[in-house]
């Protein structure tokens, strides 16, 4: 009995290997037939280009991918159909560990902690994979050929192996990478794959033509502009674009954009802020739209060069247009609420400051940073507690700088743009020009030049822009109002002392006007004439005898120059000049 139960457990365990590896060859071969059955399906679909089943087919490539992680196809199939679909992110997502600047930050982050992990590397490389001289009594019968080696090595090796072998099947991740990181802003990283799958195509297509007739390169199958058609046919459809050729235009683009940022910061580094100004307006202003991140870049940049050049409003304008963006961009509220204390708006400023706040508590609450991980970021993790601190003590100073009553005395005049004492042409042309740019109508003019990553943030961009926009406006309302009722007062006070420095002229002309009626000659007065002649003694005797009657004549006038002067003397003070004719003091 003893003998019979064992040969059946024998029995068991010689058969039970067997049904188990047939299980798993039978399993795997009803997956691999329900995967490409899957593709097949999801190719179909595909090549309707409707977006409705182009999302069918997502559904079906998800359920390919969930039996078969690794399958190539239905990743590529996966990764265009997301591309059409404009979901860029989950592009970025699915592929992000090939994005060049997000490597670049993790082997900056690892190679702080490389040094630490050397030993423990080196400990894992050192397997003894064969033993050693002394460690067994057979050791000597052996094959002198078999050496130890790392198993850090083969691995690499192997992986070159694969990569070389699976090239041309991976090609495709740059270049759909690249345009996705492309609408999302990252236009050095697009620039990178976009090159790369150039790059990789060509050598692939390079290596297949090896191998091809002449027959393959036939003129016939080219397109020819003077084939000697007639003009009578009708004319042919416009030819869609390659992959090659959209990806070729795509480059030229992000080259262009890059020359201009790259030159708009060499501007604003140099203080050349109008030379700043001008190239970033290229690219913000441009006939062809940019990515939604680039530019909330480029105006957060130009915000830069605006307050650095003393021109506040346009300055917070494209503050608001960057926050409108990008709603989580640290530097643009921080910048905000520097421009808004600059002209002593302390409640818009602790606004803004109370938002930054709560922006740092919630990095700190999930312990990353806002976004997804490839997104750029200006500011670091370990920055934000000192940050936290600093803030909350500048939002408790101007909490009690706003309790004092310190709200009214904003400065309108540097938010215009205009120097104290101005005239009222130059507030109400600055004024115009103010209300041309940051009408709240226009506000939102800005999105038609934007490609957004997502068409669902339309409406929230929109509305975050004319919010921003109107309130700007109603402060430039403000102090639009504000100054012209100083400039008004200054031109009532003026038209003030003109009106007195009139009368008090016009008085003094009414008194030289009198004194010089007074002082007149009488016309009784008989002029003294010498007369020649044989009459001259008898001219003598009459002009004796009528010395007489002048001196009479003249101490009358100056009775009257006496009262002249009593009435001036009451009239104007003694500080006036008073005038006097010298003829009525001869003796």
């Amino acid at each position: 009995m003893v003998d019979s139960s064992s040969s059946r457990k024998t029995t068991t365990m010689a058969t039970s290997p067997c049904l188990s590896s047939n299980d798993k060859k039978h399993w795997w071969l009803s997956n691999r037939k329900i995967v490409d059955k899957y593709i097949k399906d999801a190719r179909n679909l595909i090549a309707t280009q409707e977006q409705s089943d182009i999302a069918s087919a997502l559904n079906l490539l998800d359920s390919a991918l969930a039996l078969s992680p690794r399958f190539e196809v239905a990743l590529e199939l996966k990764a265009r159909s997301l591309l059409y679909l404009r979901r860029f992110r989950d592009v970025a997502d699915m592929l992000q560990d090939y994005i060049p600047s997000l490597k670049m930050a993790n082997d900056e982050s690892g190679s702080v902690s490389s040094s630490d992990s050397s030993s423990q590397q080196l400990s894992r490389e050192r397997v003894k994979l064969l033993p050693s001289d002394d460690s067994s009594s057979d050791s000597s019968g052996r094959d002198p050929t078999f050496k130890c080696f790392s198993v850090s090595d083969l691995k690499k090796k192997v992986m070159a192996g694969l990569c070389k072998n699976c090239e041309k099947e991976g090609q495709w991740r740059y270049l759909v990478l690249g345009q996705a990181c492309c609408h999302l802003g990252l236009m050095e990283d697009a620039m990178v794959l976009l090159q790369t799958g150039k790059r990789l195509s060509t050598a692939a297509f390079r290596r297949e033509s090896i191998s091809w007739s002449d027959d393959s390169f036939s003129m016939a199958n080219f397109p020819i502009s003077g084939d000697g058609t007639s003009s009578s046919a009708p004319p042919t459809p416009p030819r869609s674009l390659t992959e090659s050729e959209s990806v070729t235009q795509l480059l030229a683009h992000i080259k262009l954009l890059l020359r201009r940022r790259a030159a708009a910061i060499a501007a604003l580094d140099a203080g050349l802020y109008s030379e700043a100004i001008r190239h970033f307006s290229k690219i913000v202003e441009g006939r062809r739209g940019a990515p939604q991140g680039f530019l909330a870049e480029c105006y957060m940049h130009r915000a830069f060069a605006y307050k650095a050049s003393g021109r506040i409003a346009e300055a917070i304008a494209d503050c608001n247009k960057t926050l409108a963006l990008d709603p989580t961009c640290i530097q643009a509220l921080d910048t905000r609420a520097s421009l808004l204390e600059s002209i002593r708006c302390l409640p818009d400023c602790l606004h803004d400051l109370e938002h930054l706040k709560l922006l740092y508590n919630s990095i700190l609450r999930d312990r990353k940073l806002p976004g997804p991980v490839w997104k750029r970021q200006n500011v670091r993790y370990r920055e934000i507690p000192g940050k936290l601190c600093a803030l909350t003590t500048k939002t408790q100073e101007l909490k009690q700088r706003i309790a004092s009553g310190e709200t009214g005395n904003v400065d309108y005049y540097a938010l215009i743009g205009l120097r104290r004492g101005c005239s009222r042409s130059e507030l109400e042309r600055a004024h115009l020009l103010l209300c041309l740019r940051h009408k709240p109508d226009k506000a939102t003019n800005f999105m038609e030049r934007c490609e957004f990553t997502d068409d669902r943030d339309l409406d929230s961009v929109r509305d975050r822009a004319k919010m921003s926009a109107l309130l700007l406006y109603r402060l430039l309302q403000k102090g639009y109002s504000s100054v012209m009722s100083i400039i008004m007062d200054e031109e009532a006070a003026e038209k003030q002392r003109k009106k007195a420095a009139a009368a008090l002229q016009a008085a003094q002309a009414s008194i030289q006007a009198q004194t010089a009626q007074n002082t007149k000659p009488e016309p009784n007065a008989s002029p003294t004439v010498e007369i020649s002649g044989p009459n001259r003694a008898e001219n003598k005797v009459a002009a004796s005898s009528g010395s007489a009657n002048a001196s009479s004549v003249f101490q009358g006038v100056f009775c009257r120059d006496l009262a002249v002067v009593g009435s001036l003397l009451s009239q104007a003070g003694f500080n006036r000049p008073i005038p006097v004719k010298y003829e009525a003091l001869s003796c």
